[in-house]
């Protein structure tokens, strides 16, 4: 039995670098960087002093002030990022069976601000005064909870919370609705807000974060012999899948097919991959397995590439187990050089960033490529975006907890 094939047909996204998907892709294709002081909160007692925030972030357009006040960040990036993919989409909910609409939208940590403040009253007030929204605000889940809500969408409405992993892991559960036939569209991705005190101190007292604050634009520095540990961003991803037939009856425009999806597990270390490289390898040849592909077939990987020294040499030793000789011919990038890492959000918005260079012909670079480490030594389309004719693309999503999980799209061909 042939198995059903899914397309992407709608895009959005909220990033550091832009909060719509043609501000976000002008951004990426110009090398620009979103990495600048934190101003969320007085960040003069922290090591890392630098972030990657969302300027000017304005939920309006999309919610009513009462459910601003109701929502968290990351909920309402979700809500504003799935707004803008289903529109892009051209769906209406009222012409679908909205129990054949689903969603999968993940978040990594969900609100730590919340917890933060609410601390702070418990302390100071007692239990008596806690927010009876506290809870709801602060569970990851609320991110496709409200996406269903304001959508009107009531089929399967899942969410994943695997670190870095989580926006990949999403997609691909989505992936696998479709494919097993228990939706004929789905609202998948990452959202992520946790540039906080906890957060931002969490990360420090790791010694993960980069500490190059006096340079703020030159601090993720993936592959990069300086790197010096990742920069915390913000945003969300949000993409709609939906199966191909379904989506040539309506006339949609597709962005390209997504067609392998791959995940495993390190079984090594709370937060260290694993010195081989093997699961992440594995991933990626499991998602290639996937989509019937051979590893030649690859044009371009989105790496994860978080600018950390472990993390960045041990995903090029992957690619090299998985693509051997074919490695010299491929191009990869990490795009987190301009975005910084987004956490959940980030496997969400770097599978945008994958679409889009499919559909526009462009390689996005890996911007703070100054000095080559032996290490890491493949193409990493260095400083400047590069155009050519990409057919497949690959992007990896790695997190804390041995998570791996690479998603495969492909060129649309009828």
């Amino acid at each position: 039995m042939e198995r059903k094939r899914v397309v992407i047909t709608g895009l959005g996204a909220i990033t550091p670098i832009g909060a719509d998907v043609k501000s976000f892709w002008e951004g990426i294709t110009h090398g620009r960087s979103g990495i600048g002081p934190i101003t969320h909160f007085d960040c003069s007692a922290f090591d890392a002093k630098i972030a990657g925030e969302v300027s000017n972030f304005d939920p309006s357009p999309f919610l009513e002030k009462k459910d601003i006040k109701r929502m968290e960040r990351f909920v309402q990036f979700a809500v504003c990022a799935a707004e803008e993919a289903w529109r892009d989409s051209g769906l209406h909910i009222d012409e679908e069976d909205p129990y054949r609409v689903g969603t999968v939208i993940g978040s990594g940590i969900g609100s730590l601000g919340i917890i933060e403040a609410q601390h702070d009253v418990l302390r100071a007030k007692g239990p008596s005064r806690l927010s009876p929204f506290l809870i709801p605000m602060l569970i990851v889940n609320m991110a496709p909870g409200q996406v269903s809500i304001r959508l009107g969408i009531k089929g399967p409405n899942s969410c994943a919370a695997t670190a870095c992993a989580t926006g990949n892991h999403a997609i691909g559960d989505a992936l696998l609705f479709i494919r097993n036939g228990m939706a004929d569209v789905m609202v998948a991705g990452g959202t992520e807000s946790c540039i906080t005190e906890l957060g931002i101190g969490g990360f420090c007292a790791m010694k993960a974060l980069s500490t190059r604050n006096a340079e703020p634009q030159k601090a993720s520095r993936p592959f990069d012999r300086e790197r010096d540990g990742f920069v915390m961003s913000e945003g969300s991803g949000i993409v709609i899948l939906e199966e191909l037939e379904h989506a040539r009856r309506r006339r949609a425009h597709i962005y390209g097919e997504i067609v392998g999806f791959g995940l495993t597990g390190d079984a090594y270390h709370m937060t260290a991959p694993a010195p081989t490289g093997e699961g992440a390898a594995c991933a990626m040849k499991f998602a290639l397995q996937d989509g019937r592909l051979n590893p030649e077939d690859v044009d371009y990987i989105n790496a994860h590439g978080t600018s950390t020294q472990l993390n960045d040499k041990i995903e090029t030793l992957a690619i090299k187990t998985v693509f051997k000789d074919h490695v010299r011919r491929l191009k990869v990038s990490s795009t987190k050089s301009m975005t910084g890492h987004l956490l959940g959000a980030a496997g969400g918005i770097e599978f945008v960033i994958s679409a889009l260079a499919i559909t526009q012909g462009v390689y996005p670079p890996t911007i703070n490529y100054e000095y080559p480490d032996p290490e890491c030594d493949l193409d990493y389309v260095p400083n400047e975006p590069q155009e050519g004719t990409i057919r497949v693309a690959l992007s990896n999503a790695l997190g804390f907890g041995g998570h791996n999980a690479a998603l495969v799209v492909k060129a649309f061909e009828a």
